[in-house]
């Protein structure tokens, strides 16, 4: 368990997404190595590219680092005008991924942004959809967000997928460079009507009251 002093400092470490079979949290130290080290075995086959992050390249230390980077740096500049919550997803206490909302000028858009990774073995299994669920429903009906927002590569199936199925709808699109190549993304949007009309798994959130002063609220 956390010491309580630091949950006191940084309420975040006390939210807790639960689904029915997911748990989404921030990671403790050692949590957070098994994550990266997870990150650094492959969240994609080889001869895909469905992120923008490069996940194949360098050394499995070096894509583990950065998962550790990323999530520092995510702690470090959290402020009430942008900030990025980055939980760990895990089944019956076992790392299986991370998951992000992130937003910049919450108080006035209500907007927010979700991304993934999942460990290569972990993927395929519904895992996806659940932890989105879990994001969704902190970002709805507790943040009273307006609008979700993901960006997606047109050939990346299994996120359009996840998406689609939540009741995302088409927002445009966004070009962007990917190695060599321009890449086309689905902008896709779900809003809170849309959100409040769709059946879905429930999810619980719990320690969000001394997280709001964090997020202005």
């Amino acid at each position: 368990m956390i010491e309580p002093v630091l949950a006191d400092l940084w309420p975040q470490y006390g939210l807790i997404i639960s689904t029915p079979r997911l748990q989404l949290r921030l990671p403790r130290e050692e949590e957070l190595a098994a994550l990266a080290r997870l990150a650094g075995n492959g969240v994609h086959r080889a001869d895909e590219r469905p992120f923008l992050t490069p996940w194949t390249d360098g050394s499995l230390e070096n894509r583990a680092r950065f998962v550790l980077q990323e999530h520092w740096s995510q702690l470090g500049s959290w402020s009430v005008a942008v900030w990025r919550l980055g939980l760990g997803v895990f089944r019956q206490g076992q790392p299986l991924g991370m998951v992000t909302l992130r937003a910049r000028d919450f108080l006035v858009v209500r907007e927010v942004t979700t991304s993934a990774w999942l460990g290569i073995e972990h993927q395929g299994k519904g895992y996806g959809t659940e932890a989105r669920v879990g994001l969704l429903t902190l970002a709805f009906d507790h943040l009273d967000a307006r609008a979700a927002l993901t960006e997606v590569f047109q050939d990346n199936y299994a996120s359009q997928g996840v998406s689609r199925k939540l009741g995302y709808e088409n927002d445009g699109i966004s070009v962007d460079a990917r190695g060599g190549e321009a890449v086309v993304s689905d902008r896709l949007r779900l809003t809170r009507e849309k959100w409040t009309q769709e059946k879905r798994i429930a999810a619980r959130v719990d320690g969000l009251p001394a997280c709001r002063p964090m997020f202005g609220l």
